[in-house]
């Protein structure tokens, strides 16, 4: 026989012989140029397992933390390779953390080239350190061999890449690529952050809140930068479950072209959908994304890709070179990366844009314009115009009835002046959510019962006070025990309203400011009207009383209330200050979403 039919005759037996027990010991050398393991069986295609490093750069001498996840495994195999020839000898040597877990194995004439199990043992974690050499490639990239069960495996799951300092850029992606997941678009780990350099002038972008970092841990961006006849894309924010974005004819959620990226078990796993009315997303079976990459670190999810501008071939892919409105969510994930419903208002952008045209810096909105301006009106409403012409009407009688405007007194004008605002202001800004919504909202809970409920007795009210008796009419009394009792009726029934709208998806407001800043309102107010209380009832104490017959006589109670003009002016004036003050910030919140 001749020696190169005696050496494949060797390798036969070899993997026949290992095939029997596999490589229960890790002792796995005759693997170190494949690294695939003689198992029978063909390698897996989807990676579960990930290879993340604590550095970008290297020197010569400098020790790489190395970590490989995921799932249950029993077996694996951790080489560092030079990132421009994966077929080339191991690079480096390797250091262990926990020998009862790993071992070092010598590949080629490197010694401790390699890293595999001790055992079958499952396990779900490992942490190794890489030690440079000092003839180290500019560039270098991890490499593993993950084994779950017995025929259940992958091979070269392509891990970071770590460069020398002032590298050439390479010409081409470096991504692993093996029989393995030689028909699947590779996936590599993102070595650092997403920044915002490039925004508005080589690529487009989105961020919220406006002009924020990608870098920080409460952003969230998305980026499209045209390269040729692709378009390369970049998304980030908080989110521990997925991120999800999606191009839209209109700002309603069906029929759009989807992209998620989805954190399952420490990996995430990117894919297209295509949305279908509001029922969860399907995720296509065909991926036509390439290049992808992506990062999970405290708290922020951030992926990449690269897609075609056109895809004829893929139904349900948008051309990008149109304009659309743009979707960008996030939401929870379960065990096996099922999405949940996104808990909050999608970001939605105002108007339609394309991608891959002018590029722009844009911030978007959680919140439409419309739900944002109802939110608006019946804030000014509520807790300004409102409270400030019950103060007036309550305890302002006895300091302006002898100021007259327009022929009434002057306390009743201001009064009714601001209650008619009240309910222009109201009347517009309830017929908005019904255009938005073009109907009746099922998702709204009781808000919407309480705020028809509110606008009822905010029409009823100025219609009662046009049939209001005269003042010294037998039914008087009746009438004002029945305005009074429909306002306040009106007005608390208005603040738990704005309670319960606050936190609607539509109206997230930032939670627990919006509450706590609700309530301060409602003590605000409490406060001043007993306030004014205590003070015309001491008011009412100055008077006199006559011993002979005990007979109280108020020697003119108006007269004894123009003592107090000056102190309830002076009440009133800051009252009204501290409710724009609160529905300053209440606009202010608004704006940001």
């Amino acid at each position: 026989m001749e020696l190169p039919g005696l050496a494949f005759a060797v390798w036969i037996f070899i993997c026949f012989y290992a095939s029997v027990d596999g490589y229960p010991s890790g002792k796995v050398r005759e693997a170190c140029t494949s690294m695939i393991p003689c198992h029978g069986s063909s390698p897996q295609l989807s990676p579960e397992h990930t290879i993340t490093v604590n550095g970008t750069e290297f020197k010569p001498g400098d020790n790489i933390e190395v970590h490989l996840f995921g799932p249950d495994f029993e077996g694996f195999f951790i080489q560092a390779r030079d990132a421009e020839h994966l077929d080339s000898p191991a690079v480096g040597s390797f250091m262990l953390v926990d020998r009862r877990l790993s071992q070092l194995l010598t590949c080629g004439r490197t010694k401790n080239s390699a890293v595999s199990h001790t055992s079958k043992a499952k396990k779900k974690y490992i942490k190794v350190y890489w030690i440079a050499p000092g003839d180290a490639p500019k560039r270098v990239q991890f490499l593993a061999t993950v084994v779950k069960k017995y025929k259940t495996f992958w091979v070269k799951i392509p891990g970071p890449i770590v460069s020398q300092p002032n590298a050439p850029s390479p010409t081409t992606p470096l991504h692993a690529t093996s029989e393995a997941i030689s028909t699947s678009h590779p996936v590599s780990y993102l070595s650092k952050p997403f920044n915002a350099s490039g925004c508005g002038s080589t690529k487009f972008c989105i961020r919220n809140p406006s002009n924020c970092d990608p870098e920080s841990a409460s952003c969230f961006f998305l980026s499209f930068q045209q390269e040729k006849s692709s378009a390369f894309i970049e998304m980030s924010g908080p989110s521990e479950g997925y991120l999800a974005f999606a191009l839209s004819h209109d700002q309603w959620m069906g029929g759009d072209d989807a992209y998620l990226c989805i954190n399952e078990d420490h990996r995430v796993h990117v894919s297209t959908a295509y949305l279908k009315g509001r029922s969860p997303p399907v995720l296509d079976s065909e991926n036509a994304l390439e290049d992808v990459s992506w990062r999970l670190a405290d708290g922020v999810l951030q992926c990449s890709f690269r897609r075609s501008i056109r895809l004829p071939a893929y139904k349900g892919r948008f051309n990008l070179d149109a304009s659309y409105y743009i979707f960008l969510a996030d939401g929870e994930a379960s065990e096996g990366g099922r999405i949940h419903k996104h808990h909050r208002q999608p970001l939605i952008t105002n108007r339609i844009y394309n991608v891959t045209g002018l590029p722009q810096d844009i911030g978007g909105s959680r919140s439409p314009r419309l739900i944002k301006a109802h939110g608006a009106l019946m804030f000014i409403a509520w807790i300004t115009t409102v409270s400030i012409g019950v103060i007036v009407a309550r305890f302002f009688k006895p300091v302006w009835s002898h100021s007259f405007l327009f022929g009434k007194e002057m306390w009743f004008q201001v009064h009714r002046l601001l209650m008619l605002t009240t309910v222009t202001i109201t009347s517009i800004s309830f017929v908005l959510p019904f255009i938005y919504r073009g109907g009746w909202s099922q998702q709204a809970g009781f808000h919407p019962y309480l705020g028809c409920t509110v606008m009822a007795l905010t029409i009823f009210q100025p219609l009662m006070a046009g049939f209001r008796p005269s003042r010294h009419a037998p039914r008087r009394q009746l009438f004002n025990w029945l305005h009074w009792s429909t306002g306040t009726t009106a007005r608390i029934l208005a603040v738990v309203t704005m309670f319960l709208g606050m936190d609607l998806p539509a109206l997230d407001l930032p939670d627990p400011w919006d509450t706590y800043t609700m309530i301060g309102f409602v003590a605000w107010h409490v406060s001043i009207d007993v306030l004014l209380e205590i003070h015309s009832y001491c008011l009412v104490r100055k008077v006199e009383l006559i011993e002979d017959d005990r007979v109280q006589i108020l020697q003119s109670l108006t007269s004894a209330e123009a003592e107090g003009r000056l102190f309830k002016q002076i009440v009133l004036t800051i009252y009204v200050c501290g409710n724009i003050v609160f529905l300053i910030a209440f606009l202010a919140a608004i704006n940001q979403i």
